[in-house]
């Protein structure tokens, strides 16, 4: 892993400093207290998600210019406007159901899915939020509050996934900031685990035998597919992405999940020539790869292994809707018409060139994909219907309806 050279912009100041070195003081109780040394996901648990101390949980601002990272409903309400169509179309075929957000973010994408809705008249009964972040929920409870005060009554935050779910689950940028297993091919052609100690300074990276529950086996059927084989190859694994698509499927009883990434097909995430992984991490609009640094204070993500998303739904009891790249989507989801319908002045400019980012290849356009499960249904959803990618899965067993 690479340390860059900062900025002075780049350093944290005193308060962010001491936050963070909070965060690695109970890292390293945690790992004192397993033998001295975690299991890299249960690390990457902790930088996220400590309570009161992980990157998520904590009160920093991380959406925005301001703060490390912009997603897709910053970028244009264009966005949010298209998603609500797909949306629209679920409601209307359950004639009435709810719409439930993981992780609402700065609830940019909630505003803008309410406000699209409740023009074409087709509002969710609620509009559920499961956001762990208490800092979080306040920044969306005043954007909704500002921005749709007559849609606030609709809107419920939740601490867990609610029973008897019908409707549409929004997961927009939530599976790549999931904790992950990280591996490497030793020489002798054995798969090692990535383990994180205690260092002197700070933390350091460990190398050994995998011990972690179902890991050896995930890593062989990967080899059985004659993926990550080579000596040295190091890349990442999601082991708690199966047990989340069980448990969503468990609670929805009819309806269509969209999960909204960036990723790749199983047989492009394990390329013999993507030999570091996926791993990155995010700290003030900057992309660099060592997570130890900032505890707390730097987004830890991995991409998204669509073909193990769709596998995992599959396992579940859950359809295969469609997967396509978030260009395909929105325009399925009528982008098209909505830029056709943009005036002339400042604003159109702003929409214009935001809608650039969500399309064009080189910015969010191929880079995102967006994969659709379903549950009661076996109709065509409109997100997937100006071209479905779906046989890119590859190892995918079933085959794709249409």
């Amino acid at each position: 892993m690479i340390q860059p050279s900062y900025t002075p912009a780049d350093t944290p100041d005193a308060t962010a400093s001491a936050h963070s070195l909070r965060l690695l003081d109970l890292i390293r109780k945690e790992a004192a207290a397993r033998g001295g040394r975690l299991p890299f996901d249960r690390f990457m648990e902790l930088a996220l998600y400590a309570p009161g101390l992980g990157y998520y949980v904590a009160g920093s601002r991380k959406l925005g210019p301001d703060g490390d990272f912009v997603t897709a409903p910053e970028l244009s309400p264009l966005f949010g406007q298209c998603v609500a169509e797909q949306c629209r179309e679920v409601l209307q075929e359950l004639d009435a159901g709810d719409i439930l957000e993981f992780g609402a973010g700065s609830g940019a994408l909630a505003a803008q899915v309410l406000s699209a809705l409740a023009d074409r008249s087709n509002l969710p009964r609620s509009y559920l939020i499961l956001e762990l972040s208490p800092e979080l929920r306040e920044r969306q409870y005043r954007r909704l509050a500002e921005q749709v005060p007559h849609l606030l009554a609709r809107v419920h935050w939740l601490d867990r996934l609610p029973a008897g779910l019908r409707g549409c689950v929004l997961a927009n940028e939530v599976l790549d900031a999931m904790p992950v297993h990280r591996f490497r091919i030793g020489e002798d052609g054995a798969p090692r685990e990535l383990f994180v100690r205690p260092s002197q300074e700070s933390l350091e990276a460990l190398w050994e035998e995998p011990v972690s529950p179902g890991l050896r086996e995930a890593l062989h059927a990967l080899r059985d597919r004659g993926l990550a084989v080579d000596p040295g190859y190091e890349s990442e694994i999601n082991m708690r992405l199966a047990p989340w698509v069980r448990s969503l499927a468990g609670v929805l009883e009819r309806g269509l999940v969209l999960m909204i990434d960036y990723g790749y097909a199983q047989s492009e995430y394990y390329r013999a020539d993507r030999r570091s992984g996926t791993l990155m991490c995010h700290y003030r609009h900057r992309a660099e790869g060592n997570p130890f640094l900032r505890l707390g204070l730097q987004d830890i993500t991995a991409h998204v292994d669509f073909t193990a998303v769709a596998e995992a739904g599959h396992l579940a009891g859950l359809r295969l809707a469609g997967y396509t790249t978030q260009a395909h989507f929105l325009i399925g989801c009528g982008l098209d018409r909505l830029l056709a319908q943009i005036g002339v002045g400042p604003d159109s400019m702003d929409l214009l060139l935001g809608a650039k980012q969500l399309v064009l290849p080189s910015a969010m356009g191929e880079r995102f994909r967006v994969l659709g499960l379903d549950k009661g249904s076996a109709r065509p959803w409109t997100g997937f219907s100006f071209r479905d990618l779906s046989n890119q899965l590859g190892c995918f067993e079933t085959a794709h309806p249409r």
